[in-house]
């Protein structure tokens, strides 16, 4: 893996997991990926074919492209969500969102099938905690939009979003609030 998160595509295809799989299924798969999870590109020295996500990583890696997100800017939203599952809420509530093993927490502008929500959840989250974006940025956190449209961060210094910057809530399946915040 070269530092910016790349592999080589001939590597990947290389690997048992992937042997059955041709440049053509790799190329296929990243066009048509609704959620443009992956990124194609050429090196610059050999032309060789590189390959990376566009983000969820759990190594550090230095340049996804990510755009930083500025208060104020036209593209800083004032509230953005993250899926999870009600079996984790009662820790949520207590500690905030954590971005566990990886390097960024993923939030969305929307839920699942809303118009303009290409990524950012699960599918099969029945949990929404939705973050106070503008506060979040007045206290400091860092926020970045991924070249897929994801909004990423990596918290505070533990890697936690804490509950202080939650909105509210819901309970995605039958939507119904689990925690107002005023």
């Amino acid at each position: 893996i070269v530092i910016d998160g790349f592999m080589f595509v001939e590597e990947l295809l290389a690997h048992p997991q992937f042997r059955a799989y041709s440049l053509k299924d790799v190329e296929r798969i990243v066009a048509t990926n609704d959620k443009k999870r992956f990124k194609l590109s050429a090196h610059p020295e050999d032309g060789r074919l590189l390959i990376r996500a566009s983000q969820g990583h759990s190594l550090p890696v230095m340049d996804l492209e990510l755009k930083p997100v500025l208060a104020g800017s036209p593209d800083c939203p004032a509230e953005a969500v993250h899926g999870s599952y009600l079996r984790n809420w009662s820790s949520i509530q207590q500690e905030g969102l954590s971005r566990m093993k990886r390097t960024h927490i993923h939030l969305a502008l929307g839920l699942p099938g809303e118009e303009g929500v290409i990524s950012g959840m699960r599918k099969d989250c029945d949990l929404a905690v939705y973050i106070d974006v503008f506060k979040a940025l007045a206290d400091g956190v860092e926020f970045f939009w991924s070249d897929n449209g994801v909004l990423l961060t990596a918290g505070d210094a533990q890697g936690k979003l804490l509950p202080k910057y939650f909105s509210r809530a819901l309970k995605l399946r039958p939507t119904t609030c689990c925690r107002k915040i005023h």
